[in-house]
């Protein structure tokens, strides 16, 4: 049985917490002869800078690229609000996506039966929602050039952020989104804005012209951003795959998660190149959610965004598929039976805690694979 180096990355606040769930259902699997695992665990985030004055060490970056794949938990708090920007928490996240070149973000949002009643729209909009955004993850106007504010000779200021995408960026994780939509129900919609934006306009070039040349067979609708915006709320199932840049993408993610009903239900996949020698990926996971400091340290948590992250792990860098359908349908199971967070309960509904909703999914997942 191969053993699977992993670097764990709790973080701040609720990162710790939710990772613990993560760390015993991993004992769980090697303790039954499932998985293998070497684990490293680092600081990242407002806990990197207390120790180290930055928001993850160059040793922790050495770790994370000799890894198999880092789970992380979050980052941030207002403790750290007056650090500098380039020491925030949020910027050991940002050199990981960028060091490791992580181009890929993969976003699932999916509305399980059981949930469909927490979502602000009605349930028949949502219930069976299972949408896969693929956001571009380390260009655009978060990474571009010139990035900066300005005092102008009349004394007034001014910001600039710069938009900047090449071919072969687009091209790179457009064929990323086309290769998941023939996994999926064969359709991927392109978000853009070609109308108003130049950026725009070679994204949409770019990504006509490989689904021309590659991907023919998988059916491509083009559609604006804002117009997808829209779309998101009036009638999300006609999405599956949704390939976008990284401003739009960030946005559209979030909007998409709340379809759902709740952020501390999903997971993400930030994914790098393949490896041309063998064929794997660097890779991070971690849950949409943020530190939530105002329950950090209180055991109220969800945990299942971070479960499930690390079950996107199991999918997409340890080769255990299997592991990672059953871990899926023992999420939905302990949602089925009631189990319920404060985040995702209804009024009145009783509500468990981050432990004991981590047993309960580990007590499915025993159910699932006999």
């Amino acid at each position: 049985m191969a053993t699977h180096k992993l670097l764990l990355l709790p973080g701040d606040g609720i990162g710790v917490e939710v990772m613990e769930e993560v760390k015993g259902l991993m004992k769980w699997l090697e303790a039954r002869g499932l998985a293998s695992f070497a684990i490293e665990e680092d600081l990242v985030g407002g806990a990197a800078f207390d120790a180290h004055g930055e928001a993850i060490s160059d040793e922790t970056m050495a770790r994370a690229q000799a890894a198999d794949a880092i789970i992380f938990g979050a980052v941030g708090g207002p403790k750290w609000d007056k650090v500098s920007y380039d020491k925030r928490p949020e910027a050991g996240l940002l050199r990981l996506r960028k060091d490791l070149d992580l181009f890929a973000n993969l976003r699932p949002a999916i509305c399980y039966p059981a949930l469909a009643d927490s979502s602000s729209l009605k349930r028949e909009i949502v219930e069976g929602l299972d949408i896969l955004i693929v956001r571009e993850l380390t260009g655009g106007t978060y990474f571009g050039e010139p990035k900066e504010i300005v005092t102008l000779e009349n004394g007034q200021r001014r910001a600039v952020d710069t938009q900047v995408y090449t071919t072969s960026e687009i091209e790179r994780i457009a064929r990323v989104a086309f290769e998941l939509g023939r996994l999926r129900k064969n359709r991927v919609h392109s978000a853009e804005k070609r109308n108003v934006m130049k950026s725009g306009l070679l994204w949409n070039q770019v990504v006509t012209a490989l689904h021309a040349a590659e991907y023919s067979d998988v059916n491509l609708e083009h559609i604006l951003a804002d117009n997808c915006a829209m779309q998101l709320v009036r009638n999300p199932k006609q999405f599956d795959v949704l390939v976008t840049d990284n401003l739009f993408g960030d946005i559209l993610s979030d909007a998409a998660a709340m379809l759902t009903g709740s952020l501390g239900m999903l997971p993400s996949a930030s994914l790098g190149a393949e490896d041309p020698v063998t064929g794997k990926r660097k890779a991070l996971y971690e849950p949409v959610h943020g530190s939530a400091p105002d329950i950090s340290g209180k055991g109220l948590a969800n945990p299942i965004a971070e479960l499930a992250s690390f079950g996107m792990a199991l999918r997409y860098s340890l080769d255990l598929g299997d592991i990672a359908d059953a871990l899926d349908r023992a999420i939905a199971r302990v949602l089925s039976q009631g189990f319920r967070t404060g985040d995702i309960a209804a009024p009145g509904e009783k509500t468990v805690g981050t432990v004991e909703m981590g047993q309960a999914v580990i007590t499915a997942l025993e159910h699932e694979l006999g």
